[in-house]
């Protein structure tokens, strides 16, 4: 692990100030720590960029919603490396079964969380559900990983704008207080097919690159 001596002089000098800076994959150490210091940071995801929090942290999420200006019943989705580390915080914990073949990839997946908290509002909605992801980014699922398989991510852009697709979009758009992991440009595009498992049975909520008939579900 880095510490501050190791760091680039340009580095060095952010880090004394309130200034954090772009870092590069190779630096994803300190994006972990920031994380784990109940701080808030943007990740390079498949299509754009996230700005994300620990995703059991009430206050990080709180500060989440903050940055993004959203309403603050408005769910916040939970993107993971390994569905093992989610499998605590649902209701069934083979609720994702159906659909681990098509991650990590553009499917968005509705479950019922736990009722016991382990999971703050909004990444669990007011009826009892979380949206879950798995990128196909190995940079942002890095981080994902060493900060426990899961984190509450949302596209890194004030609510209302487009998303980021480039770290330097994101520094734009929230200044350079806030660190940024930069995977160079994302690709954008199609938005994640969105399938609700929740309920007696699933339904494809929004349909995107993995289509209903892929998951096996005959629309009404």
């Amino acid at each position: 692990m880095l510490v501050n001596a190791d760091l680039p002089h340009t580095l060095r000098d952010a880090s004394r100030s309130d200034t954090l800076p772009i870092v590069d994959p190779d630096q994803i150490d300190l994006v972990v720590r920031k994380l784990h210091s109940g701080g808030i940071v943007a990740i390079p995801t498949d299509t754009v960029y996230g700005v994300a929090a620990l995703a059991t942290s009430a206050e990080a999420v709180r500060a989440l919603q903050h940055l993004k200006g959203r309403d603050v019943d408005q769910p916040i989705a939970v993107l993971i490396d390994s569905v093992v580390a989610l499998a605590a915080h649902l209701e069934d914990p083979t609720a994702l079964d159906g659909v681990v073949g098509f991650w990590p990839g553009a499917l968005t997946a509705i479950v019922r969380a736990r009722a016991d908290g382990s999971l703050p509002a909004p990444v669990v909605s007011a009826s009892g559900t979380i949206g879950v992801r798995k990128p196909d980014d190995v940079h942002a699922r890095a981080v994902i990983r060493e900060c426990g398989g899961l984190l509450a991510v949302t596209s890194a852009n004030r609510h209302g704008d487009a998303p980021a697709t480039s770290a330097q979009e994101v520094a734009a758009t929230f200044g350079m207080g806030l660190m940024i992991l930069d995977g160079g440009p994302r690709p954008g595009g199609l938005a994640s097919t969105v399938v609700d498992l929740s309920g007696e049975r699933p339904r494809v909520l929004r349909e995107g690159q993995v289509t209903a008939a892929d998951l096996g579900i005959e629309e009404p």
